[in-house]
């Protein structure tokens, strides 16, 4: 596996409906290379960041009485985060969330990651820490300043996730939700280092659900049936976490859509993050094994079939669809009822699952509609 966190992907994003008549591109927003001449944003807005927190320190009320008017200065001092509020989640979930400072072959870069259990486990994205494994390195920083060396125990290009680990005990681990419990509109939440600030917190809402997303190239894609929200997501926010309401983790942030090519315009609103229920099954594979498995149907697809749906030009013998009868010509339109798109939303789809489940396919066969269903295996 390799890292490249300095360039952006040629990536791509399956054409969804539209007024929009610019094109959309999909890239991993990980953080731009370390200036060689000094810090990337130092010194940046100094006066103004003095001088906004000076006048938000101090707050006054008139007094309503007849005498003159007063001015009472509120006391200095924190106040508590209301309970469900934002401020509360944030307060809670950041000090399970890291910054990596990654280098490898492929040159160096920060993104961010999340304790997933005390004993130093941290999930992230591949194309965060995928490069360290050959030689490289992984400096962790946690959110009360202090650092660890981290090691690569695995990663899986295929679904963009790796995990580290430091030698630490006793890490505040978050807590994993349900991606399947979630629904349009409810409260997303990312919390990473974009652009290497650490600790940055953003809100917005979960935008839809089943999203298929590419994201790679060179060998390293990734095939996603994202979550999209509209919580700022940037270069540098890559592998942290997208929680709920409660401050459960929902996702594993992975992707941006930019109105250009590479990922220099920043956020549009258009983030996107691997489903903490895929994820949990990648991250507790590398966790015990070191590798992952990817589910396969057993089939070769024609990637320039314009769609709706997959298809199939050529089937593999001995494969679940050999054994299912699936034929070349066949144009896989549905999983489990989500209907297909294209050949990449087929991909995603299964790779949606795991090895050993049982899935259902609708099948276009000469103006016939079948329904097969077939046990899904392991890539070799």
């Amino acid at each position: 596996m390799t890292m490249t966190p300095q360039a952006p992907f040629n990536d791509y994003f399956p054409p969804q409906p539209a007024e929009a008549t610019q094109p959309i591109v999909v890239t991993q927003p990980e953080a731009p290379r370390k200036s060689r001449t000094g810090a990337l944003i130092a010194g940046v807005a100094v006066g103004a960041l003095f001088a906004g927190t000076v006048g938000g320190a101090v707050g006054y009320t008139l007094a309503e009485n007849n005498s003159p008017s007063t001015i009472t200065v509120a006391s200095a001092g924190a106040v508590a985060p209301a309970a469900g509020s934002i401020a509360a989640v944030a307060a809670a979930v950041q000090p399970s969330v890291v910054q990596l400072n990654v280098s490898g072959a492929d040159g160096e870069g920060t993104g961010t990651g999340f304790v997933v259990s005390g004993d130093g486990y941290i999930v992230t994205n591949n194309h965060v820490a995928g490069g360290a494994g050959d030689g490289g390195k992984i400096d962790v920083t946690f959110s009360d300043g202090s650092t660890a060396t981290g090691k690569l125990v695995g990663a899986d290009a295929g679904y963009d996730l790796a995990v580290v680990k430091v030698d630490r005990k006793e890490l505040p681990a978050l807590t994993l939700g349900s991606s399947d419990a979630i629904n349009v509109g409810d409260t997303a939440i990312a919390i990473g280092s974009p652009l290497g600030l650490q600790g940055t917190v953003t809100s917005g809402i979960v935008s839809a659900l089943n999203r298929p997303v590419t994201a790679g190239g060179q060998g390293d894609t990734s095939y996603i049936s994202a979550i999209q929200t509209d919580a700022a997501i940037n270069p540098g926010n890559s592998g942290g976490p997208l929680v709920n309401g409660a401050g459960e983790v929902i996702g594993v942030n992975s992707a941006i859509a930019t109105l250009g090519m590479g990922a220099a315009s920043g956020n549009i609103g258009l983030g996107f993050a691997i489903p903490i229920d895929t994820a949990k099954r990648i991250v507790d594979e590398i966790i015990n094994t070191g590798t992952s498995q990817t589910p396969i149907i057993g089939v070769q697809l024609d990637m320039n079939f314009a769609g709706p749906g997959g298809a199939v030009s050529e089937v593999t013998v001995d494969s679940p669809a050999d054994s299912a009868g699936l034929q070349s010509g066949d144009v896989i339109t549905k999983v489990d009822g989500l209907l297909i798109t294209d050949p990449t939303a087929l991909i995603v789809a299964i790779r949606a699952n795991a090895p050993g489940d049982t899935i259902e396919l609708t099948v276009l066969r000469n103006g016939e509609t079948l329904s097969v269903p077939l046990t899904l295996v392991a890539a070799e």
